[in-house]
């Protein structure tokens, strides 16, 4: 399923237009990534939670000719699914 799939069901169920759906569904994602960016957590309890992780600087090999490479840390986004969210999957 991608954004426009999830926007119709959304507005199907809702009784709103697509375009309304679509404003509010970005506004989310914008408020989610502007909290990530900024280090803090996004939790919908249930659901589950948006953070960010810190990857450690490590050694790789590229696998074209072997060569070691340096790989810098990284700060990455992150999600753990809340137990509602297991619960229906399983």
């Amino acid at each position: 399923m991608n954004k426009q799939e999830i926007i119709a069901r959304i507005a199907e169920k809702s009784g709103l237009t697509k375009k309304d759906v679509e404003t509010v569904v970005n506004a989310v994602l914008e408020e989610i990534t502007e909290a990530l960016r900024a280090g803090e957590k996004v939790q919908f309890v249930g659901f589950g939670t948006f953070e960010t992780r810190k990857r450690s600087a490590r050694t790789g090999r590229n696998p074209q000719t072997g060569e070691t490479i340096n790989i810098p840390e990284a700060v990455i986004p992150a999600f753990r699914a809340g137990n509602k969210l297991k619960e229906a999957v399983k």
